[in-house]
Protein backbone atom coordinates (compact mmCIF):
# COMPACT_ATOMS: atom_id res chain seq x y z
CA UNK A 1 0.00 0.00 0.00
CA UNK A 2 1.16 3.50 -0.84
CA UNK A 3 0.54 5.74 2.17
CA UNK A 4 0.55 8.86 -0.02
CA UNK A 5 -3.15 8.23 -0.67
CA UNK A 6 -3.39 5.42 -3.21
CA UNK A 7 -3.12 1.64 -3.22
CA UNK A 8 -2.60 -1.24 -5.52
CA UNK A 9 -5.40 -3.06 -7.31
CA UNK A 10 -6.70 -6.58 -6.80
CA UNK A 11 -6.42 -8.18 -3.39
CA UNK A 12 -5.76 -4.92 -1.58
CA UNK A 13 -9.00 -3.28 -2.73
CA UNK A 14 -10.93 -4.03 0.46
CA UNK A 15 -8.00 -2.88 2.58
CA UNK A 16 -8.02 0.42 0.72
CA UNK A 17 -11.74 0.91 1.32
CA UNK A 18 -11.41 0.11 5.01
CA UNK A 19 -8.51 2.56 5.29
CA UNK A 20 -10.64 5.25 3.65
CA UNK A 21 -8.57 5.43 0.45
CA UNK A 22 -9.76 5.35 -3.13
CA UNK A 23 -7.38 3.78 -5.68
CA UNK A 24 -6.75 6.96 -7.62
CA UNK A 25 -4.50 5.26 -10.13
CA UNK A 26 -7.30 3.17 -11.57
CA UNK A 27 -9.59 6.19 -11.77
CA UNK A 28 -6.98 8.44 -13.31
CA UNK A 29 -6.42 5.83 -16.01
CA UNK A 30 -10.03 6.47 -17.02
CA UNK A 31 -9.52 10.24 -17.25
CA UNK A 32 -8.56 10.47 -20.91
CA UNK A 33 -9.64 14.07 -21.56
CA UNK A 34 -7.88 17.31 -20.52
CA UNK A 35 -8.49 18.50 -17.00
CA UNK A 36 -9.83 21.88 -18.14
CA UNK A 37 -12.48 20.11 -20.23
CA UNK A 38 -13.57 17.93 -17.31
CA UNK A 39 -13.70 21.07 -15.12
CA UNK A 40 -15.94 22.90 -17.57
CA UNK A 41 -18.22 19.91 -18.03
CA UNK A 42 -18.62 19.21 -14.30
CA UNK A 43 -19.19 22.91 -13.68
CA UNK A 44 -21.86 22.99 -16.38
CA UNK A 45 -23.61 19.98 -14.87
CA UNK A 46 -23.43 21.54 -11.40
CA UNK A 47 -24.86 24.88 -12.57
CA UNK A 48 -27.87 23.37 -14.34
CA UNK A 49 -29.93 23.17 -11.14
CA UNK A 50 -29.41 26.75 -9.92
CA UNK A 51 -29.66 28.05 -13.50
CA UNK A 52 -33.21 26.70 -13.68
CA UNK A 53 -34.06 28.43 -10.41
CA UNK A 54 -33.11 31.93 -11.47
CA UNK A 55 -33.75 32.10 -15.22
CA UNK A 56 -37.51 32.59 -15.08
CA UNK A 57 -37.61 35.09 -12.17
CA UNK A 58 -38.10 38.09 -14.51
CA UNK A 59 -41.18 36.38 -15.99
CA UNK A 60 -43.01 35.75 -12.70
CA UNK A 61 -45.57 38.51 -13.25
CA UNK A 62 -46.07 37.49 -16.91
CA UNK A 63 -46.69 33.83 -15.96
CA UNK A 64 -49.15 34.98 -13.32
CA UNK A 65 -51.12 37.03 -15.85
CA UNK A 66 -50.85 34.64 -18.81
CA UNK A 67 -51.96 31.53 -16.89
CA UNK A 68 -54.46 33.35 -14.67
CA UNK A 69 -52.62 32.28 -11.56
CA UNK A 70 -52.24 33.78 -8.11
CA UNK A 71 -48.76 35.00 -7.21
CA UNK A 72 -48.57 32.31 -4.49
CA UNK A 73 -49.20 29.63 -7.16
CA UNK A 74 -46.38 31.03 -9.29
CA UNK A 75 -44.14 30.96 -6.21
CA UNK A 76 -45.02 27.28 -5.83
CA UNK A 77 -43.42 26.53 -9.22
CA UNK A 78 -40.15 27.37 -7.47
CA UNK A 79 -41.00 25.54 -4.25
CA UNK A 80 -42.05 22.35 -6.06
CA UNK A 81 -38.91 22.45 -8.20
CA UNK A 82 -36.78 22.69 -5.07
CA UNK A 83 -38.82 19.97 -3.36
CA UNK A 84 -38.27 17.55 -6.26
CA UNK A 85 -34.64 18.58 -6.40
CA UNK A 86 -34.21 17.82 -2.70
CA UNK A 87 -36.09 14.50 -2.71
CA UNK A 88 -34.15 13.01 -5.60
CA UNK A 89 -30.88 14.14 -4.09
CA UNK A 90 -31.39 11.31 -1.62
CA UNK A 91 -30.90 8.80 -4.43
CA UNK A 92 -28.62 10.31 -7.10
CA UNK A 93 -25.50 9.51 -5.10
CA UNK A 94 -26.57 6.02 -4.05
CA UNK A 95 -27.50 5.17 -7.64
CA UNK A 96 -24.12 6.44 -8.88
CA UNK A 97 -22.33 4.41 -6.18
CA UNK A 98 -24.10 1.31 -7.48
CA UNK A 99 -24.30 1.77 -11.27
CA UNK A 100 -21.51 4.25 -12.00
CA UNK A 101 -21.40 8.00 -12.42
CA UNK A 102 -21.99 8.30 -16.19
CA UNK A 103 -25.32 6.45 -16.52
CA UNK A 104 -26.98 8.55 -13.81
CA UNK A 105 -25.86 11.78 -15.48
CA UNK A 106 -27.03 10.73 -18.95
CA UNK A 107 -30.44 9.41 -17.88
CA UNK A 108 -31.14 12.45 -15.67
CA UNK A 109 -30.28 14.88 -18.46
CA UNK A 110 -32.59 13.07 -20.90
CA UNK A 111 -35.61 13.31 -18.57
CA UNK A 112 -34.70 16.91 -17.69
CA UNK A 113 -34.83 17.94 -21.36
CA UNK A 114 -38.28 16.40 -21.77
CA UNK A 115 -39.56 18.17 -18.63
CA UNK A 116 -38.19 21.51 -19.85
CA UNK A 117 -40.11 21.16 -23.10
CA UNK A 118 -43.20 20.34 -21.04
CA UNK A 119 -42.75 23.57 -19.05
CA UNK A 120 -42.53 25.56 -22.30
CA UNK A 121 -45.77 24.01 -23.56
CA UNK A 122 -47.70 24.32 -20.27
CA UNK A 123 -51.14 25.87 -20.69
CA UNK A 124 -52.04 26.07 -16.99
CA UNK A 125 -50.25 26.83 -13.76
CA UNK A 126 -50.89 23.29 -12.49
CA UNK A 127 -49.24 21.75 -15.56
CA UNK A 128 -46.28 24.08 -15.12
CA UNK A 129 -45.95 23.08 -11.46
CA UNK A 130 -45.93 19.36 -12.40
CA UNK A 131 -43.22 19.76 -15.03
CA UNK A 132 -41.20 21.97 -12.71
CA UNK A 133 -41.35 19.16 -10.15
CA UNK A 134 -40.03 16.70 -12.77
CA UNK A 135 -37.29 19.17 -13.70
CA UNK A 136 -36.26 19.33 -10.07
CA UNK A 137 -36.16 15.55 -9.75
CA UNK A 138 -33.50 15.40 -12.47
CA UNK A 139 -31.54 18.63 -12.17
CA UNK A 140 -29.59 17.66 -9.05
CA UNK A 141 -27.71 14.72 -10.54
CA UNK A 142 -24.95 16.92 -11.91
CA UNK A 143 -24.05 18.66 -8.67
CA UNK A 144 -24.11 15.45 -6.59
CA UNK A 145 -22.35 13.10 -8.99
CA UNK A 146 -19.94 15.85 -10.05
CA UNK A 147 -18.69 16.32 -6.49
CA UNK A 148 -18.18 12.59 -6.08
CA UNK A 149 -16.31 12.43 -9.40
CA UNK A 150 -13.94 15.20 -8.37
CA UNK A 151 -12.94 13.30 -5.24
CA UNK A 152 -12.81 10.02 -7.22
CA UNK A 153 -10.29 11.47 -9.65
CA UNK A 154 -8.06 13.70 -7.51
CA UNK A 155 -6.19 13.76 -4.19
CA UNK A 156 -7.34 16.16 -1.42
CA UNK A 157 -5.26 19.19 -2.49
CA UNK A 158 -6.11 18.79 -6.17
CA UNK A 159 -9.74 18.17 -5.22
CA UNK A 160 -9.88 21.50 -3.38
CA UNK A 161 -8.41 23.27 -6.40
CA UNK A 162 -10.84 21.51 -8.72
CA UNK A 163 -13.80 22.22 -6.42
CA UNK A 164 -12.80 25.88 -6.30
CA UNK A 165 -12.62 26.09 -10.10
CA UNK A 166 -16.04 24.46 -10.39
CA UNK A 167 -17.39 26.87 -7.76
CA UNK A 168 -16.11 29.85 -9.74
CA UNK A 169 -17.98 28.70 -12.84
CA UNK A 170 -20.92 27.51 -10.74
CA UNK A 171 -21.29 31.03 -9.41
CA UNK A 172 -21.93 32.37 -12.90
CA UNK A 173 -25.33 30.69 -13.05
CA UNK A 174 -27.16 32.89 -10.51
CA UNK A 175 -25.64 35.99 -12.12
CA UNK A 176 -26.33 35.41 -15.79
CA UNK A 177 -29.51 33.32 -15.49
CA UNK A 178 -31.97 36.14 -14.67
CA UNK A 179 -30.24 38.44 -17.16
CA UNK A 180 -30.69 35.89 -19.95
CA UNK A 181 -34.20 35.17 -18.70
CA UNK A 182 -35.09 38.87 -18.83
CA UNK A 183 -33.81 39.21 -22.39
CA UNK A 184 -35.68 36.10 -23.54
CA UNK A 185 -38.88 37.17 -21.81
CA UNK A 186 -38.82 40.69 -23.30
CA UNK A 187 -37.93 39.42 -26.77
CA UNK A 188 -39.89 36.17 -27.12
CA UNK A 189 -42.16 35.65 -24.11
CA UNK A 190 -41.80 33.48 -21.02
CA UNK A 191 -42.16 30.17 -22.92
CA UNK A 192 -38.83 30.81 -24.65
CA UNK A 193 -37.03 30.66 -21.29
CA UNK A 194 -37.84 26.97 -20.89
CA UNK A 195 -36.97 26.23 -24.52
CA UNK A 196 -33.57 27.78 -23.86
CA UNK A 197 -33.16 25.62 -20.73
CA UNK A 198 -33.98 22.52 -22.79
CA UNK A 199 -31.29 23.47 -25.33
CA UNK A 200 -28.74 23.87 -22.52
CA UNK A 201 -29.68 20.42 -21.25
CA UNK A 202 -29.26 18.95 -24.72
CA UNK A 203 -25.80 20.47 -25.12
CA UNK A 204 -24.74 19.04 -21.75
CA UNK A 205 -26.14 15.64 -22.70
CA UNK A 206 -24.12 15.50 -25.92
CA UNK A 207 -20.94 16.75 -24.21
CA UNK A 208 -21.35 14.26 -21.35
CA UNK A 209 -21.90 11.37 -23.74
CA UNK A 210 -18.67 12.03 -25.60
CA UNK A 211 -16.35 13.53 -22.96
CA UNK A 212 -17.46 12.60 -19.43
CA UNK A 213 -15.26 9.79 -18.01
CA UNK A 214 -16.49 7.06 -15.71
CA UNK A 215 -14.60 7.72 -12.48
CA UNK A 216 -15.86 4.84 -10.34
CA UNK A 217 -14.29 1.46 -11.12
CA UNK A 218 -16.71 -1.46 -11.21
CA UNK A 219 -14.98 -3.29 -8.36
CA UNK A 220 -15.59 -0.28 -6.07
CA UNK A 221 -19.34 -0.05 -6.70
CA UNK A 222 -21.76 -0.70 -3.88
CA UNK A 223 -24.57 -3.27 -4.10
CA UNK A 224 -27.92 -1.68 -4.82
CA UNK A 225 -29.81 -3.76 -2.28
CA UNK A 226 -32.24 -2.62 0.38
CA UNK A 227 -30.20 -3.94 3.31
CA UNK A 228 -26.95 -2.41 2.06
CA UNK A 229 -28.61 0.92 1.23
CA UNK A 230 -30.30 1.08 4.61
CA UNK A 231 -27.03 0.34 6.38
CA UNK A 232 -25.16 3.02 4.44
CA UNK A 233 -27.89 5.64 4.84
CA UNK A 234 -27.95 4.96 8.58
CA UNK A 235 -24.15 5.21 8.73
CA UNK A 236 -24.18 8.67 7.14
CA UNK A 237 -27.32 10.10 8.72
CA UNK A 238 -26.38 9.11 12.26
CA UNK A 239 -22.98 10.75 12.00
CA UNK A 240 -22.82 13.84 14.21
CA UNK A 241 -19.95 15.30 12.17
CA UNK A 242 -21.87 14.84 8.93
CA UNK A 243 -24.94 16.58 10.36
CA UNK A 244 -22.97 19.55 11.68
CA UNK A 245 -20.94 20.05 8.48
CA UNK A 246 -23.97 19.68 6.22
CA UNK A 247 -26.02 22.12 8.30
CA UNK A 248 -23.12 24.60 8.40
CA UNK A 249 -22.72 24.76 4.62
CA UNK A 250 -26.52 24.78 4.20
CA UNK A 251 -27.05 27.72 6.54
CA UNK A 252 -24.16 29.61 4.93
CA UNK A 253 -25.71 29.28 1.47
CA UNK A 254 -29.28 29.82 2.69
CA UNK A 255 -28.39 33.23 4.09
CA UNK A 256 -27.46 34.28 0.54
CA UNK A 257 -30.25 32.25 -1.09
CA UNK A 258 -32.73 34.26 0.95
CA UNK A 259 -32.02 37.17 -1.41
CA UNK A 260 -32.18 34.91 -4.47
CA UNK A 261 -35.59 33.54 -3.46
CA UNK A 262 -36.79 37.08 -2.74
CA UNK A 263 -35.27 38.54 -5.92
CA UNK A 264 -38.57 39.61 -7.56
CA UNK A 265 -39.56 41.57 -4.43
CA UNK A 266 -36.06 42.90 -3.70
CA UNK A 267 -35.28 43.98 -7.27
CA UNK A 268 -38.60 45.22 -8.58
CA UNK A 269 -40.50 46.29 -5.46
CA UNK A 270 -37.81 47.47 -3.02
CA UNK A 271 -35.22 48.84 -5.47
CA UNK A 272 -37.78 49.82 -8.13
CA UNK A 273 -35.88 48.17 -11.01
CA UNK A 274 -37.24 46.49 -14.14
CA UNK A 275 -37.33 42.81 -15.23
CA UNK A 276 -34.08 43.20 -17.20
CA UNK A 277 -32.14 44.74 -14.29
CA UNK A 278 -31.64 41.69 -12.07
CA UNK A 279 -27.91 42.00 -12.70
CA UNK A 280 -27.78 44.58 -9.89
CA UNK A 281 -28.23 41.73 -7.40
CA UNK A 282 -26.75 38.76 -9.20
CA UNK A 283 -23.57 40.22 -10.69
CA UNK A 284 -22.16 41.41 -7.34
CA UNK A 285 -23.10 38.05 -5.84
CA UNK A 286 -21.29 36.11 -8.54
CA UNK A 287 -18.29 38.39 -8.38
CA UNK A 288 -17.97 37.64 -4.68
CA UNK A 289 -18.30 33.90 -5.27
CA UNK A 290 -15.61 33.95 -7.94
CA UNK A 291 -13.24 35.96 -5.74
CA UNK A 292 -13.74 33.63 -2.79
CA UNK A 293 -13.39 30.49 -4.92
CA UNK A 294 -10.23 31.86 -6.55
CA UNK A 295 -8.66 32.51 -3.15
CA UNK A 296 -9.66 29.03 -1.98
CA UNK A 297 -8.03 27.44 -5.02
CA UNK A 298 -4.84 29.49 -4.69
CA UNK A 299 -4.44 28.64 -1.02
CA UNK A 300 -5.10 24.89 -1.40
CA UNK A 301 -2.25 23.01 0.27
CA UNK A 302 -0.88 26.21 1.84
CA UNK A 303 -3.55 27.12 4.38
CA UNK A 304 -5.29 24.48 6.49
CA UNK A 305 -8.90 24.01 5.32
CA UNK A 306 -10.32 24.64 8.80
CA UNK A 307 -8.40 27.92 9.09
CA UNK A 308 -9.62 29.00 5.65
CA UNK A 309 -13.19 28.24 6.70
CA UNK A 310 -12.63 30.39 9.80
CA UNK A 311 -11.52 33.30 7.61
CA UNK A 312 -14.64 32.81 5.52
CA UNK A 313 -16.90 33.00 8.56
CA UNK A 314 -15.20 36.22 9.69
CA UNK A 315 -15.90 37.79 6.30
CA UNK A 316 -19.52 36.60 6.26
CA UNK A 317 -20.16 37.89 9.79
CA UNK A 318 -18.71 41.29 8.90
CA UNK A 319 -20.85 41.49 5.76
CA UNK A 320 -24.03 40.45 7.57
CA UNK A 321 -23.46 43.08 10.29
CA UNK A 322 -22.82 45.82 7.71
CA UNK A 323 -25.93 44.76 5.80
CA UNK A 324 -28.04 44.83 8.95
CA UNK A 325 -26.79 48.27 9.99
CA UNK A 326 -27.20 49.74 6.50
CA UNK A 327 -30.78 48.52 6.08
CA UNK A 328 -31.73 49.71 9.54
CA UNK A 329 -30.20 53.18 9.34
CA UNK A 330 -30.18 54.28 5.69
CA UNK A 331 -32.58 54.22 2.72
CA UNK A 332 -31.95 51.68 -0.02
CA UNK A 333 -29.83 52.90 -2.90
CA UNK A 334 -27.49 51.38 -5.46
CA UNK A 335 -24.80 50.15 -5.28
CA UNK A 336 -24.73 50.26 -1.46
CA UNK A 337 -27.70 47.91 -1.07
CA UNK A 338 -25.86 45.05 -2.80
CA UNK A 339 -22.22 45.55 -1.77
CA UNK A 340 -22.65 43.77 1.62
CA UNK A 341 -24.18 40.82 -0.26
CA UNK A 342 -21.13 40.72 -2.52
CA UNK A 343 -18.80 40.70 0.51
CA UNK A 344 -20.88 37.92 2.07
CA UNK A 345 -20.49 35.68 -0.99
CA UNK A 346 -16.70 36.08 -0.85
CA UNK A 347 -16.71 34.49 2.60
CA UNK A 348 -19.30 31.91 1.58
CA UNK A 349 -17.18 30.74 -1.35
CA UNK A 350 -14.13 30.50 0.91
CA UNK A 351 -15.92 28.07 3.21
CA UNK A 352 -17.76 25.92 0.67
CA UNK A 353 -14.96 23.79 -0.90
CA UNK A 354 -13.31 23.02 2.44
CA UNK A 355 -16.51 21.98 4.23
CA UNK A 356 -17.73 19.96 1.23
CA UNK A 357 -14.47 17.99 1.03
CA UNK A 358 -14.59 17.34 4.77
CA UNK A 359 -18.06 15.82 4.26
CA UNK A 360 -16.96 13.64 1.33
CA UNK A 361 -13.91 12.33 3.19
CA UNK A 362 -16.01 11.17 6.13
CA UNK A 363 -17.32 8.29 4.00
CA UNK A 364 -14.86 7.46 1.19
CA UNK A 365 -16.53 4.18 0.20
CA UNK A 366 -19.96 5.83 -0.33
CA UNK A 367 -18.96 9.31 -1.47
CA UNK A 368 -21.92 9.57 -3.82
CA UNK A 369 -24.36 8.97 -0.98
CA UNK A 370 -22.58 11.48 1.26
CA UNK A 371 -22.72 14.09 -1.53
CA UNK A 372 -26.40 13.27 -2.06
CA UNK A 373 -27.36 13.70 1.55
CA UNK A 374 -25.37 16.89 1.97
CA UNK A 375 -27.03 18.39 -1.11
CA UNK A 376 -30.40 17.15 0.15
CA UNK A 377 -29.99 19.01 3.43
CA UNK A 378 -29.05 22.24 1.61
CA UNK A 379 -31.81 22.02 -0.97
CA UNK A 380 -34.50 21.04 1.52
CA UNK A 381 -33.55 24.04 3.60
CA UNK A 382 -33.70 26.28 0.51
CA UNK A 383 -37.10 24.81 -0.41
CA UNK A 384 -38.51 25.64 3.01
CA UNK A 385 -36.86 29.05 2.82
CA UNK A 386 -38.37 29.93 -0.57
CA UNK A 387 -41.81 28.53 0.20
CA UNK A 388 -42.29 29.60 3.80
CA UNK A 389 -39.68 32.04 5.12
CA UNK A 390 -38.86 34.16 2.06
CA UNK A 391 -42.42 35.45 1.52
CA UNK A 392 -42.48 36.57 5.17
CA UNK A 393 -38.94 37.96 5.39
CA UNK A 394 -39.32 39.76 2.04
CA UNK A 395 -41.92 42.09 3.51
CA UNK A 396 -39.16 44.68 3.98
CA UNK A 397 -35.46 45.16 3.39
CA UNK A 398 -34.87 45.22 7.16
CA UNK A 399 -36.39 41.78 7.72
CA UNK A 400 -34.33 40.40 4.83
CA UNK A 401 -31.11 41.71 6.41
CA UNK A 402 -32.10 40.35 9.83
CA UNK A 403 -32.92 36.99 8.26
CA UNK A 404 -29.46 36.81 6.63
CA UNK A 405 -27.78 37.59 9.96
CA UNK A 406 -29.74 34.98 11.93
CA UNK A 407 -29.32 32.22 9.34
CA UNK A 408 -25.57 32.83 9.21
CA UNK A 409 -25.47 32.67 13.01
CA UNK A 410 -27.02 29.20 12.90
CA UNK A 411 -24.34 28.08 10.43
CA UNK A 412 -21.55 29.46 12.62
CA UNK A 413 -22.90 27.56 15.64
CA UNK A 414 -22.84 24.30 13.65
CA UNK A 415 -19.26 24.90 12.49
CA UNK A 416 -18.05 25.68 16.01
CA UNK A 417 -19.81 22.57 17.34
CA UNK A 418 -17.95 20.50 14.73
CA UNK A 419 -14.61 22.11 15.60
CA UNK A 420 -14.73 21.52 19.37
CA UNK A 421 -14.22 17.72 19.37
CA UNK A 422 -11.77 18.03 16.47
CA UNK A 423 -9.59 20.41 18.48
CA UNK A 424 -9.76 18.10 21.51
CA UNK A 425 -8.55 15.21 19.37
Amino acid sequence: MDFNGSCSKGSLRETCIIAGMTPLSSNNDRQTHPRWLITLLLAGLSTLGPFCIDTYFPAFHAIEMDLGAHHIEVQQTLSMYLLGFALMLLFHGALSDAFGRRPIILISLTVFIAASVGCAMAGSIHTLIIFRLIQGLCAGAGVVVGRAMIRDLYDPVESQKMMSHVTMIFGLAPAIAPIIGGWLYVGFGWHSIFIFIAVIGLLLLVASYFYLPESLAEELRQPFRFAALTRNYRLVLLSRRFALLSLAVSFNFSAFFLYIASAPRFIQDMLGLGPTEYAWLFLPGIAGIMIGAYISGRTAGRVAPTRLVGYGYSIMATAALINLAYNDLLPLSLPWAVLPIMLYTVGMALTMPGITLLVLDLFPSVRGMAASLQSFVTTLMNSVLSGALAPVLALSNRTLALGMFCILGAGAVCWLAYLLPVKRR
